[in-house]
């Protein structure tokens, strides 16, 4: 199996999901750090322009979006199941829910102004200002922002109701966890790491308990690789993608072999364009060409993502 590269960065939510999964698999990994905000170069290198955080890279694929990285994972090494039976539609759709509506409420909280405050505590002033700036270019006024007060009354509901999902169980849907777990977890460690609004979980014990069950898991081995020995893995593998459903599904009158753009619903707006070769029941597929990093494939999961045909 060719190198498994995480492109991330310490501080970053998605980031963590995506390590502890590959702790929980016990797989090895490489660790690239990429920078926060933009510029990021060597990211758009790699992706085409997607620049949302993380992505994996494996040889000359790139996975983007944490939900299709989980699944390629999967592929690799099935146990422990991220999806267990009976529950494995509703782990998806529960994932889902808190990699969109629960991340957005504790991120809302996380990050109101004593909040974001200790987190830029020690970067210049101008640090914060560019996060922001940073941020506000990914929605381009694409999505409504809960404000500070609503999503304190959403995150107190939300974390109330793990609880009631803990009463009885070590994980949320039974004794091992699922991929609902690790989705659940990543924006509620964000809230561990900041002092002044971290007071939040101690209103459900439950879920602290359950936190520190997951964070036990732990990330494994990671072995620090840089940006360029990536680039260089790129160059000289062939794409060959690690997801296992190959059949064309055709939901937009877009034929194989054209010229595509691909971008994020609602965060993270910008495109990557080339080559549409795969469109599946669950992910797309493009592939492109550059001077330094050769041949590349870059994946995307079907929900969640727009498709659009490039106009001559």
């Amino acid at each position: 199996m060719a190198d498994l590269i995480l492109h991330h960065y310490t501080t970053s939510p998605f980031s963590e999901k995506v390590r502890l999964i590959l702790g929980a698999k016990q797989l090895p990994w490489k660790s690239v750090f990429i920078p926060p905000i933009m510029p990021k170069p060597d990211v758009e290198l790699l992706t085409g322009g997607y620049r949302k955080t993380p992505f994996l890279q494996i040889g000359a694929d790139m996975y983007c979006d944490s939900a299709l990285i989980a699944d390629v994972l999967e592929h690799l090494q099935p146990e422990p199941t991220l999806y267990p039976e009976p529950e494995k539609g509703l782990s998806r759709i529960l994932a889902q829910w808190a990699d969109t509506t629960l991340f957005w409420a504790a991120m809302a909280w996380n990050l109101q102004p004593r909040g974001a405050a200790e987190v830029f505590a020690k970067a210049p002033p101008e640090a914060a200002k560019a996060f922001g700036e940073d941020r506000g270019k990914m929605s381009a006024g694409n999505m409504t922002r809960l404000r500070p007060a609503d999503a304190t009354s959403a995150y107190k509901s939300y974390l109330r109701r793990l609880s009631d999902m803990l009463d009885d169980r070590h994980y949320l849907l039974g004794e091992v966890p699922s991929i609902t777990d690790f989705a659940a977890y990543h924006p509620l460690w964000y809230t561990r790491r900041i002092e002044s609004v971290r007071t939040i979980l101690d209103l459900t014990p439950a879920v602290v308990d359950w936190m520190d069950r997951m964070a036990a898991i732990g990330h494994g081995a990671p072995e620090k690789f840089s940006a360029d020995e990536a680039i260089a893995v790129a160059k000289a593998a062939t794409p060959h993608t690690m997801l296992t459903d190959s059949t064309f599904q055709d939901d937009h009158g877009i034929a194989l072999g054209s010229a595509v753009t691909i971008r994020a619903e609602s965060f993270g707006l910008e495109e990557t364009s080339g080559t549409l070769v795969a469109a599946t029941r669950t992910h797309y597929t493009l592939e492109r060409s550059d001077e330094r990093i050769g041949t590349v494939h870059v994946h995307f999961p079907r929900i969640g993502y727009v498709l659009k045909k490039t106009e001559a």
